[in-house]
């Protein structure tokens, strides 16, 4: 991370750039990327809506997150909720800061820039916990989540127009930093 900086982004102004990085992380296509500008720009919006880029010396844009404290009305927690509640766990849905988007360019990953920008972010969030989705698959963001705290609170959890399953998590804040 020597040559890769973290600190808050102007997330509306760089939108393309997100999703941009977005598009390699996870491969999306031009429809979805263009579907998933509107969509980034409303949550924006919301009240406490926060954003925080990993930049290189050059201003590159090489990974980003946001998330805003969590409203049982916004689109995510309705479909959640109900697999929330089948697992005894839509408590989570109070109080809670959710972590919208965390990608990092592939070049870029496993060097410790997805646990600078989660940590940063839950940091700053005024909420005592934390939650997320993340595909329902053992795979390194999984094992990061894991290791800052986050447990799963419902697994195999069906977002329309998503081909798979993801899984809701959570965790305390402060998030766990390694020993």
């Amino acid at each position: 991370m020597d040559d890769v900086v973290v600190r808050p982004v102007d997330l509306a102004a760089r939108v393309d750039d997100a999703l941009a990085v977005q598009a390699l992380a996870f491969g999306l296509t031009e429809d979805e990327v263009a579907v998933r500008r509107h969509i980034v720009l409303r949550h924006l919006i919301n009240p406490g809506a926060c954003a925080y880029g990993a930049t290189t010396p050059s201003g590159r844009l090489v990974g980003f997150v946001y998330g805003m404290p969590n409203d049982r009305t916004h689109w995510w927690s309705t479909v959640v909720q109900p697999y929330l509640v089948r697992e005894g766990n839509d408590s989570w849905l109070d109080d809670s800061f959710v972590i919208t988007e965390l990608h990092v360019h592939p070049g870029f990953q496993g060097r410790g820039i997805g646990r600078e920008l989660i940590t940063t972010i839950t940091d700053a969030a005024d909420q005592p916990r934390s939650i997320l989705s993340a595909i329902d698959v053992e795979n390194p963001a999984r094992f990061l989540y894991r290791a800052l705290g986050y447990q799963d609170l419902a697994r195999q959890v069906h977002f329309p127009s998503a081909a798979k399953p993801y899984a809701v998590m959570g965790a305390p804040l402060p998030l766990l930093r390694p020993n």
